[in-house]
């Protein structure tokens, strides 16, 4: 899948590709092939490193972009995943278990989009139904009873937003997560690994820790909707996306979260190993950071955290 604003270096490619063919044993081409190498690792170096946020949310929605499974099968030592919400059914959309991470033990939350058309439609392309948000806060009763720091892996457009979904209390569901994730007196680690759709989101990213890629977003809402609501006009979503603040590093600058995690040049999909290597370490430093803290001083933390979020200074006086 090519993005738009990959064009450029689409062409380039498959010109080199083409003179590498022609050329053969030659060395006439070569002095050219070198000259549009160059041209092309500078392309790559200006197009990446100026992505405009709407820009920034196709990337995160790449579908070649590592998903849930991937992570865990690469970072978990030993996963032993539970399913269902013991009111429903299972939820495909959101997987969770026990497991060991950087020899830590964890219980480990992600959405999951799936890596093929089967996988994807079973698991609702990562937008879950209540059951699985009451799946979730079911494995945060299980770290709590066991003394098991959280760790979540956010990647989703949003919590599903069918009429079945609603009747089913998917706003109860939701706000009752982050009620019990406000509470749970074990470290909750959340990082952001793609798409970081509205409640849907934050029912996992209430944390001690969040961290997030540098191509993901976290965002009140995608903006194609948002601009649809606010502009009557779908396609003005890039204006959107500008005013939402929605990129790592905007968030980063507003105090939402604590680390732009790095990515490869071009976005997790062109080298998946070394972005699910940058979110392990990140995962390592923070669980090494809060664990073993006490409850207390856990809970207290967080709530002081969550406070500060949205206050601001006025010339006169104190925060707000």
């Amino acid at each position: 899948m090519i993005l738009d604003f990959e064009r450029p270096i689409k062409e380039l490619e498959e010109r080199i590709a083409e003179l590498h063919r022609l050329a053969g044993e030659s060395e006439g081409l070569q002095a050219e092939i070198s000259r549009l190498e160059e041209a092309l690792e500078a392309a790559k170096r200006r197009i990446y490193t100026n992505l405009s946020p709407y820009q920034r949310v196709q990337v995160a929605r790449h579908p070649e972009r590592p998903n849930f499974r991937a992570y865990r099968d690469a970072l978990c030592e030993d996963f032993y995943e539970l399913s269902g919400d013991r009111h429903y059914a299972d939820d495909a959309a959101v997987r969770g278990g026990f497991a060991r991470i950087t020899g830590h033990n964890v219980v480990l939350i992600g959405h999951d989009k799936g890596a093929d058309v089967r996988s994807r439609v079973e698991g609702n392309f990562g937008m879950a139904h209540p059951e699985g948000y009451r799946k979730v806060k079911r494995l945060y009763g299980l770290a709590a009873r066991f003394g098991l720091p959280v760790v979540t892996l956010v990647d989703t457009p949003g919590a599903f937003a069918g009429r079945g979904a609603e009747e089913r209390g998917q706003a109860w569901a939701i706000s009752e997560d982050l009620m019990a994730l406000a509470t749970v007196p074990v470290p909750v680690v959340s990082v952001i690994i793609g798409e970081g759709g509205s409640g849907g989101a934050l029912a996992m990213c209430l944390a001690d820790y969040v961290g997030m890629l540098e191509n993901s977003y976290l965002s009140v809402i995608a903006p194609e909707a948002c601009a649809s609501i606010i502009f009557r006009d779908s396609s003005r979503a890039p204006e959107a996306a500008e005013a939402l603040k929605l990129t790592a590093r905007d968030l980063k600058e507003h105090g939402i979260i604590d680390e732009v995690l790095p990515e490869p040049l071009g976005g997790a999909h062109k080298d998946p190993d070394a972005a699910i290597r940058a979110v392990g370490e990140a995962l390592e430093r923070a669980l090494l950071g809060i664990s073993g803290s006490p409850r207390e001083a856990l809970l207290g933390k967080r709530y002081a955290r969550y406070r500060r979020i949205g206050s601001y200074r006025t010339p006169e006086g104190p925060p707000s």
